[in-house]
Formats: C-alpha cells, sequence, structure tokens
C-alpha cells in the first residue's frame, strides 16, 4: 500500500476535517505550555522549585511545597498517556504526507523518546536527581518543536492537490 502522499489525494472534506482537528490539537497543545508558563517550569531553577518546592528558602515571595508522590504520579501518568496519543496521531497524519520518508520517521518517533526522557526526567529531578532538569527543558523544547514541524507539514500538505 502506497502511504506517501496519500493525504494530498483525500477529498476536500475529510482535508478540512484534519485541519479542524490539527488547529484544535494545537490549541490544546499550546494552552498546556502556557501552563506550564505559569509555573515557571520554563526555566531550570524554576523547575526545581515546581517539584521540589522552596521551603527551605528564606526569603521567598511565594512558598512553594514539594509535590506529593501520589500527585506526581498522576501528572506523570496523565501527561505519558495523554502526549503519546497525541503524537501517535499526529505521527499517523505525518506518514501519510509526502515528507522524505527519514524525516517523517523521526518526526513520528522522536515525541516518543522526548516523552520518556521529559517525564522521566521530571520523575527523577522530584526524587533529587536535580542536573536532570536540564534534560527536561532540552526534549520538551525537542519535543515542541517537532510538534510544530508536524503540523506545519500536514496543514501545507492538506493544501496540496494529489
Amino acid at each position: 500500500m502506497q502511504f506517501n502522499g496519500l493525504i494530498q489525494t483525500f477529498p476536500k472534506y475529510i482535508k478540512i476535517f484534519i485541519a479542524a482537528f490539527v488547529i484544535v490539537l494545537s490549541i490544546g497543545y499550546f494552552t498546556g505550555l502556557l501552563f506550564v508558563n505559569q509555573t515557571n517550569s520554563t526555566n531550570p531553577s524554576g523547575m526545581e522549585v515546581n517539584y521540589l518546592g522552596n521551603e527551605e528558602i528564606e526569603d521567598v515571595e511565594v512558598m512553594v511545597f514539594k509535590k506529593g508522590e501520589r500527585e506526581m504520579l498522576t501528572v506523570l501518568h496523565t501527561h505519558i498517556l495523554s502526549i503519546s496519543f497525541i503524537f501517535f496521531l499526529l505521527g499517523g497524519l505525518v506518514a501519510i504526507t509526502s515528507l522524505p520518508t527519514k524525516l517523517k520517521l523521526f518526526l513520528m518517533v522522536e515525541p516518543f523518546i522526548s516523552i520518556i526522557l521529559t517525564f522521566g526526567g521530571i520523575y527523577f529531578l522530584w526524587k533529587g536527581i536535580t542536573w536532570l532538569k536540564y534534560i527536561v527543558m532540552i526534549s520538551g523544547s525537542l519535543m515542541t518543536v517537532v510538534f510544530v514541524i508536524s503540523v506545519t507539514a500536514v496543514l501545507f500538505q492538506l493544501t496540496k492537490k494529489g
């Protein structure tokens, strides 16, 4: 079966459906990033405070307590599952574009590696291995770059005639 460029051959109503899905998915993804920004986890020290707390530091404006185990497991569980589904669905759409095969493979597989590094890193950061905050930032950023490239590629491919 030929998958390469298949998205371009879809009828207009299917293309509109896919475009609507990808746009709404993007709104949801970037709303999540806005939430991350609200927790000050967009920098290494803010990420550390978000998960490990700052109750031992004097003269803080807002005291933050270390997250409990139940809260951490809930955060990790929900994010790993939901983001995996996001990238599974988006990867399926990337698979039927006419992008070069190696690029498609990267865009389809890399997010799953970043999910493990990002959320595994958050767990071990919470356990006290604080240098992992840098791995979390790099893998989370790479995951977002791949998301943007994938969404852009799918939307662009939807405008092409098959």
